[in-house]
């Protein structure tokens, strides 16, 4: 049974759905669903440029939002390296993707119950010597698409564009990922290579998401398209 304790305070749309970055988030909701009107976004990489831009608090705040439409969703911790998404929801992180990559136990071991109504969470598991390669594998892979089966929706959470190469090889295999950026932190420069990194694997960049705004702008977060 897993010992589930009270969710992080990031998880602004789960403490405060009224509050303005919870509008935020349901505004990038919205847009989203808009863009996959031809072509539904099934699966979302949520990553950034470098470490520290709060790519985990967005994926994770995406994920209940979406899972507050009454959509069935599975936050997926792809970040294999620094994984967080267990810490935040006050889960535990014994067993996870990294095991199920290895052939090592069945979806429904690992899956874990969120403090939202229709949100699943497969944490990361173990920490492994060689993430990149779990990660590109077929296996990687069938996962994915047993998660497409099981779920409307399935966000994932993966490391830095520019610290590994992580998140280029689990972009050809989503439907489009989303570059988080936090203001004052990253520069332009690096944003535009994390974005080139990304296009040059032919992934679909959906946008960006801008994190550490002052407060009057929606309390720090605010989505533009690409």
């Amino acid at each position: 049974m897993s010992r589930v304790v009270s969710p992080s305070h990031e998880l602004v749309t789960h403490v405060d759905p009224v509050g303005a970055a919870s509008e935020a988030f349901r505004v990038l909701r919205t847009n989203l669903q808009f863009m996959g009107l031809d072509r539904p976004l099934k699966r979302i990489l949520v990553t950034s440029a470098i470490p520290g831009e709060g790519k985990t608090t967005v994926a994770a705040n995406l994920a209940v939002v979406f899972a507050q439409t009454g959509t069935s969703v599975c936050l997926v911790d792809a970040d294999l390296r620094r994984p967080r998404v267990a810490k935040l929801f006050g889960v535990e992180n014994g067993q996870g993707l990294s095991n199920l990559v290895v052939g090592q136990g069945e979806l429904d071991q690992v899956l874990q119950p969120a403090p939202v109504a229709g949100l699943s969470l497969l944490p990361s598991g173990p920490v492994p010597p060689n993430p990149a390669e779990l990660l590109g594998s077929v296996r990687m892979g069938a996962l994915l698409e047993e998660l497409c089966d099981r779920f409307d929706v399935v966000v994932m959470d993966s490391p830095p564009v520019l610290s590994v190469t992580d998140a280029a090889v689990l972009a050809p295999k989503v439907d489009g990922a989303i570059l988080v950026a936090e203001a004052g932190r990253v520069a332009r420069q690096q944003v535009a290579q994390a974005r080139g990194a990304l296009q040059a694997v032919n992934a679909r960049v959906l946008g960006t998401v801008l994190t550490g705004l002052q407060p009057q702008r929606r309390e720090g977060y605010y989505y533009y398209n690409d």
